[in-house]
């Protein structure tokens, strides 16, 4: 069990990995080529840090990853596939998946030579993964998968999406969650791309399962572990979400620094103003109090502990987006019309920005799961 001292203090091959992978996001800065991103940190090791060493993984666990993803972002070139591909679908396969699975799937999700898309967000259950739809009905010789998912991740770079789907239970006749892989040429299943205003190189799709054959092995997992397989992808979610939006923020910030520092009004730097400094002071703290609560929830996570993982994570993707979206504002309001310039590049992450307050589960409903399950009040939804 990690120690609160583990958490916040990092050992020194995480303090090493930190500075290698900011390194690493230097080089390619915020102009990157992504499939070349990917490969370079896949063959440093970098993709596949969270996986277990005997399928070719780093051994680590979500601390590692999350540290990856961060400092990616603070270089300004975050590869968001990573929340989806080595962090929820590795972390499932690595846990639930079959001997078979594993070795099919977990030693290529390290080394990056494939990518997995995850399916679980429907036009008509958003936050509400009991409303889901899409169902699987048993076969002969398998599974057919028939449902519709929204707002799904690089479905076009992966070669599988893990899909959430759900199985009728013989006993009680209710309808309970499953995992399934489905290749990306699977006969039947289509995928059309979401127009987006997001600046963003992984594209967004909604797909349309119509009647997919699946082979047996499709399925991850046992039918009847229902919500306990499907949450050990979502807490990691939420952990690299968090991640996701501290390294979003750091880049603003320093950008915004940088500015201050040289930017002069009447011969003296703007950044001396405390009109100005304040609030990117503030700015700073609000990012590293988001990333002690994210350490903390990779920490419990990591250590096995699933129910105080899932308290912490919600907790840690809520204080990342707020302090995310505020460090961006931030930064674009201390450059004035500056900041609104393809030059600088932070315009574009006003919107981006907004990413960490919605998906994969809006503040609002992080607000709902702490007061009820956190605070014990009523249910509310």
């Amino acid at each position: 069990m990690s120690t609160i001292t583990d958490t916040i203090i990092e050992s020194e091959e995480r303090a090493a990995l930190r500075a290698a992978v900011a390194a690493l996001g230097k080089r390619h800065g915020r102009d990157h080529d992504r499939e070349a991103l990917w490969a370079e940190a896949a063959k440093l090791g970098y993709l596949g840090v969270n996986l277990p060493e005997e399928y070719g993984g780093g051994g680590g666990g979500l601390a590692e990853l999350s540290i990856v993803l961060e400092e990616l972002g603070a270089a300004g070139c975050p590869l968001l596939m990573m929340v989806v591909s080595p962090a929820i679908c590795g972390t499932v396969i690595a846990r639930f998946g079959t001997e078979e699975q594993r070795r099919a799937w977990l030693p290529a999700l390290a080394d990056g030579t494939r990518t997995m898309a995850f399916g679980i967000t429907e036009p008509d259950a958003g936050s509400n993964s009991h409303r889901i739809t899409t169902t699987a009905r048993r076969t002969d010789d398998g599974w057919v998968l028939s449902g519709r998912k929204v707002f799904i991740s690089g479905v076009d770079i992966a070669d599988a999406t893990l899909i959430v789907g759900r199985t009728e239970d013989a006993r009680t006749g209710k309808l309970k969650p499953c995992l399934f892989i489905v290749p990306r040429d699977a006969p039947g299943f289509g995928r059309s791309r979401i127009d987006m205003e997001l600046f963003a190189q992984e594209k967004q799709f909604e797909l349309v399962l119509d009647d997919v054959e699946l082979p047996r092995d499709a399925l991850v997992g046992e039918e009847d572990a229902g919500l306990l397989q499907l949450f050990a992808g979502l807490n990691p979610e939420r952990v690299m979400t968090a991640a996701f939006g501290i390294g979003m923020g750091r880049y603003a910030v320093a950008r915004a620094v940088e500015y201050a520092k040289e930017r002069q009004v009447w011969k003296t730097p703007i950044g001396a103003h405390q009109a100005i400094a304040h609030p990117l002071a503030q700015a700073h703290i609000e990012l590293e109090l988001a990333r002690l609560m994210m350490q903390k929830a990779a920490a419990l996570y990591d250590a096995g502990d699933d129910l105080g993982a899932g308290e912490a994570a919600n907790m840690a993707k809520y204080a990342a987006g707020e302090a995310c979206v505020r460090a961006v504002d931030q930064a674009v309001h201390t450059l004035g019309g500056n900041g609104l310039t393809r030059e600088y590049g932070l315009a574009s992450l006003v919107t981006a920005a907004r990413v960490a307050r919605i998906a994969p589960v809006s503040r609002e409903m992080v607000l709902n799961f702490v007061s009820h399950q956190s605070l014990g009040l009523p249910k509310s939804y």
